[in-house]
């Protein structure tokens, strides 16, 4: 039977960011979405996610949840049978990143939640695909419903999120590393940078992709994740 799928959602993002992809995978395995609400540090986040996970799993992060999954791989790495991380980084929050994110954190505090969120959206480059105005709407009613709290919990955790290379560098599942060609928060550069870490590792980039890449382009996504998630194991 195929392993469960746990998907692992980016800031400020709930189930559906995933819904192209629930849709298209859970008729043939279980599919889990892992909360990124509930803790404010990269390692609390990542032992809830194994808290609440089959005993085996495909895990699948983007962003700030492809760091978690990262933290998740160190963790238990006999649990992840095979690891896609899309639209993410393995590098630490700079300390200039880190304290830009400051103002926002006040803002959001002082109720400008959708403005901040709208900015931050707009930063992170949305591709210019159709449904662009439908994918900004989605991200801002999550961003919504998760609310102030989660805001500065999810920006804590970005802002101290630990150096993960070295348990990618001993990575021995195979590792799909997908990206927007127009990401411009982790672009392409990022992504050849973490794909090089990992010893059994796969880069797609998506032609036209932006920052949020499952919704943007889901049936790109959803192609490239059925070949990897069937593609036979090899042992090594």
């Amino acid at each position: 039977m195929a392993d469960p799928v746990v998907f692992l959602p980016a800031f400020m993002c709930d189930a559906r960011a995933f819904w192209p992809q629930i849709m298209s995978f859970s008729a043939s395995r279980a599919v889990q979405i892992g909360s990124m609400a509930h803790a404010d540090s990269i390692g609390a986040l990542a032992q809830r996610v194994l808290d609440g996970a089959p005993k085996r799993f495909v895990l699948c992060g983007v962003g700030l949840g492809g760091m978690v999954a990262m933290e998740v791989l160190n963790r238990a790495p006999d649990r992840v049978s095979r690891l896609a991380l899309i639209s993410t980084t393995a590098l630490p929050e700079p300390p200039h990143v880190a304290a830009d994110r400051e103002p926002g954190i006040i803002g959001v505090r002082n109720g400008r939640l959708i403005e901040v969120a709208k900015a931050r959206i707009e930063a992170a480059g949305v591709g210019d695909v159709p449904h662009k105005g439908e994918v900004i709407e989605l991200m801002l009613d999550m961003a919504e419903a998760l609310g102030p709290d989660v805001f500065v919990r999810q920006s804590r955790a970005l802002q101290r999120r630990p150096d993960p290379q070295r348990t990618l560098r001993k990575a021995k599942q195979p590792v799909l590393v997908m990206c927007g060609e127009e990401d411009h928060l982790y672009g392409p550069k990022r992504h050849e940078f973490l794909a090089e870490l990992i010893p059994n590792a796969e880069l797609k980039v998506i032609s036209g992709g932006g920052h949020y890449l499952t919704l943007e382009h889901p049936s790109a996504v959803n192609h490239a994740l059925k070949d990897f998630f069937d593609a036979p194991l090899v042992l090594r």
